[in-house]
């Protein structure tokens, strides 16, 4: 299954300042397959350690970080070679042991020839509690579900996605191949982008499978939170995770905590709320009534919206039925557009943008603020062809942008300074305001 980060990683193979990677994401989202992948096909060899499979591993980096003793002990624990430059050595679900993650520093130090991985499902919730962190000694790439350029092809629609990517015009798409990625998008809002749902569709196309699949993620989520959560927040982590799907489907979809339980405050669920975060579970997009740069520093971290990591997980916990797809609005209509806004969230996420959305007293609200080139854009997102713009008019009104962006079902069209651009084309927003 080919992944948009397998090129970074060969940029990263080749770089002169390349240090030990850490590739970051949630539980199953493909990270041992995708370095699996890249130790085969680009190195002579690769040495795989699992520190949650095998408990064992740990005891080697128990005594000595020295990394030619290290490599020593897992060459004989291995029974295997490990060459500089030819092998690549993986050490995945490090989070399990503190000292392997600490060990990265003196690889990069004294042994910076050989070339190492680290992954984690975790990682973001255990680096915040490991001391000695090798800070500045490594690399991060972050993994998510496959976006929906990548479950084109995933799915053999490789042409229709080289399509859109070449595209640098506002002139419409053709219209049957406008109709056929629409009802390809809403498959991909049922399946959503986790790999072993994408490689099951591949295979069968059986939706009752697909979401059987995404119940046992679910699953498998909840007994993360019950295995790696503090104690005392292990009820208010599950209680936020599941409400989110409530959360989204009100008409105002920001966080409203008495949602929770009536008596709820915020600071009680901060730290729930920073555990999913941390762990790559939930985006958060936080409330801007002032519009500059930079943008976090007129965020309000205190109102914000949250939105899950894959919109097929959201469609499982929503328990929505697969002859929605097949429906002439189906997914587009339900919870008010709960869906498309979570999908449009997750590609931006993927395109490393911090999440923001605009409010103005009450009189208007722009779903997403997006930047480009220092430039700022408000960005509208409709779940159907609606032409309507009331938010979009008193933001450009108050703020006088360049352009007003606003993606639905509708074709590419230019619009005097409105860009209407199709919900399948968000990942290129940024190409085709160009």
């Amino acid at each position: 299954m080919k992944r948009n980060k397998y090129n970074d990683l060969i940029k990263w193979k080749h770089s002169p300042t390349r240090k030990p990677l850490i590739l970051r994401g949630a539980r199953q989202v493909g990270k041992t397959y995708l370095l699996k992948s890249f130790g085969q096909n680009e190195y002579a060899s690769y040495a795989y350690l699992n520190f949650e499979i095998d408990p064992n591993l740990k005891g080697l980096f128990t005594q000595n970080l020295k990394p030619s003793t290290l490599l020593a002990h897992i060459r004989t624990y291995l029974n295997q070679d490990i060459e500089p430059t030819h092998t690549l050595l993986i050490f995945d679900e490090i989070q399990e042991s503190p000292e392997a993650l600490n060990s990265l520093k003196y690889f990069q130090e004294q042994a910076s020839d050989y070339h190492i991985v680290a992954a984690g499902s975790l990682l973001g919730v255990k680096m915040n509690h490991v001391k000695g962190f090798p800070v500045g000694k490594v690399n991060f790439l972050d993994l998510y579900p496959l976006n929906f350029f990548e479950f084109l092809e995933a799915i053999g629609k490789d042409k229709l996605c080289h399509f859109l990517m070449q595209l640098n015009e506002s002139g419409a798409i053709p219209e049957p191949i406008h109709q056929e990625l629409i009802l390809l998008l809403k498959k991909y809002l049922y399946i959503g982008g986790m790999p072993e749902a994408v490689a099951e569709y591949v295979k069968t196309e059986d939706l009752i499978s697909i979401r059987k699949i995404q119940d046992e993620i679910l699953d498998a989520y909840l007994l993360d939170f019950a295995k790696h959560a503090p104690k005392d927040q292990l009820m208010k982590i599950t209680q936020v995770w599941e409400s989110i799907q409530n959360q989204l489907a009100k008409e105002n979809k920001k966080f409203i905590f008495s949602a929770i339980r009536k008596s709820a405050r915020g600071r009680e669920y901060e730290s729930a709320i920073q555990w999913l975060s941390d762990a790559g579970l939930i985006y958060q997009s936080y409330n801007m009534s002032t519009p500059k740069l930079p943008l976090t520093g007129f965020a309000n971290k205190n109102a914000f919206k949250v939105f899950l990591l894959d919109v097929g997980l959201l469609s499982a916990m929503s328990h929505i039925p697969a002859k929605s797809i097949f429906d002439e609005t189906g997914l587009f209509s339900e919870f008010y557009g709960a869906f498309t806004k979570n999908y449009v969230a997750q590609e931006l996420a993927q395109k490393s943008h911090s999440l923001y959305y605009w409010t103005s007293e009450g009189i208007a609200e722009v779903d997403f603020i997006v930047e480009h080139d220092m430039i700022i854009f408000p960005l509208e997102v409709k779940a159907s062809i609606s032409r309507k713009k009331k938010s979009l008019l008193v933001y450009g009104k108050k703020y006088h942008p360049s352009l007003l962006l606003r993606v639905s079902l509708m074709n590419l069209k230019k619009d005097g300074n409105i860009f209407n651009f199709p919900l399948y084309m968000i990942s290129q927003w940024s190409n085709l305001i160009k």
